[in-house]
């Protein structure tokens, strides 16, 4: 059955990612046109860019663990990840433009007002040197040693992304905390393998 798929997914193109990744942003826009984003269009659009951006950022991080259990998704992952900062780059863009209406004095007193906010920020930029280094020309210039450890920050922007997401609820949600348990167990799972690892005799 893995063999049948990881064939499939062969078959695709990586930058069918991109396409894909696309519709949410499409779907959303059109609920804003239509009336279906509620009294408050632009906390509805924020939200929404937000979640998306941390779907995705998810599912960059379950490639691994899938790739553990014998699926092979390894190609899409670069895709998956700038679709992620898209969606992030969107999600900040809203806040600032249309939230704040570039009041930029404002935005020093809700870091203030709002700590998550700040968490958001720093999820922000853990992911701005990603996508800034998803190239292979970037590969060579750093290596690929220095490579793999610049993009273990995708660890970090996971994580602050989903405590920005429950830290945003006034009260706990269910959603929000299955977000936050997936993500924390996929950084057990590799945390769990490394020291397996590290174990093992030379």
């Amino acid at each position: 059955m893995r063999e049948v798929f990881n064939a499939a997914a062969r078959r695709v193109p990586a930058w069918s990612v991109y396409l894909a990744g696309v519709l949410p942003c499409i779907w959303i826009v059109y609920g804003l046109n239509t009336g279906g984003a509620g009294p408050d269009p632009v906390r509805a659009l924020e939200t929404q860019l937000g979640l998306w951006a941390l779907k995705f950022l998810i599912a960059s991080l379950a490639i691994t663990p899938l790739r553990w259990a014998g699926i092979n998704l390894l190609k899409f992952r670069r895709a998956i990840g700038l679709v992620a900062f898209f969606y992030i780059s969107l999600h900040l863009t809203t806040w600032v433009a249309l939230d704040l209406g570039f009041r930029w004095g404002q935005i020093g007193a809700d870091l203030y007002k709002r700590p998550y906010i700040i968490v958001g920020m720093i999820g922000f930029l853990t992911t701005l040197p990603l996508a800034i280094t998803s190239n292979n020309a970037a590969i060579r210039r750093l290596g690929a040693v220095m490579w793999r450890r610049l993009h273990k920050l995708a660890y970090v922007a996971a994580m602050a992304g989903t405590i920005h997401y429950v830290m945003i609820g006034k009260v706990w949600k269910a959603e929000s905390l299955i977000y936050l348990a997936i993500v924390i167990l996929l950084l057990a799972a590799r945390a769990f393998r490394a020291l397996r690892q590290a174990q093992q005799p030379a």
